[in-house]
């Protein structure tokens, strides 16, 4: 059991205290749950891996995002991790391919631009094949140096390098907004009568 716990405990956001009630409560479970969860385990370790072409999650080589003819090949949108790819592709508003980095600049963490899937990224641009960088990190100092240092790696490049749009949300209340989101938002207004 405290192997268990120990084990439950390694994973983020889960401390001793939630591992032990987790491992109690597999313990209340019928058998055939907990072999359930653990054959889950096994399978996800052994038959989920990374996409050769963009790093996201699949069980085959190449994603389904990736092989699908119908998706804009022409068009790579460049995210951080794999929740991201997740979080875009519920929008159903993106049709274009993903590339992820698995991670960003981030000296203060030890992250540097060798630890990420940058060179492929440059790789997949220099085919000429692609018209399009999106970038979609998050919009912090490690995500805007993240953006800065790949769009140094692709200069002179015949792509065109955009960013998500920044403001405020939807629903938000313009006196609690930052400074930096309200100017921002200021600066990259939009046509009223364009508004879709």
């Amino acid at each position: 059991m405290e192997r268990c716990v120990s084990e439950f405990a390694k994973l983020p956001g889960i401390g001793r205290r939630t591992a032990l009630r987790l491992v109690l409560k597999l313990l209340k479970q019928k058998p055939e749950e907990a072999h359930a969860l653990a054959e889950s385990l096994t399978a996800l370790v052994d038959n989920v891996k990374y996409c050769s072409v963009c790093h996201n999650i699949s069980d085959t080589d190449v994603c389904d995002i990736c092989a699908n003819p119908l998706r804009d090949h022409s068009t790579i949108c460049v995210v951080e991790n794999v929740r991201s790819v997740l979080s875009i592709e519920q929008t159903g508003a993106f049709r274009g391919l993903y590339h992820v980095l698995g991670g960003i600049i981030s000296p203060m963490d030890g992250v540097g631009p060798s630890q990420l899937e940058i060179d492929p990224l440059v790789e997949r641009v220099a085919t000429g094949d692609v018209k399009e960088v999106i970038f979609a990190l998050s919009p912090t100092m490690e995500g805007d140096t993240t953006n800065f240092y790949i769009s140094r790696r692709l200069e002179g490049m015949p792509v065109r390098l955009t960013t998500l749009a920044r403001g405020l949300s939807v629903g938000d209340d313009l006196e609690y907004a930052d400074e930096v989101t309200l100017g921002r938002s200021i600066r990259a207004r939009v046509d009223l009568k364009n508004k879709a």
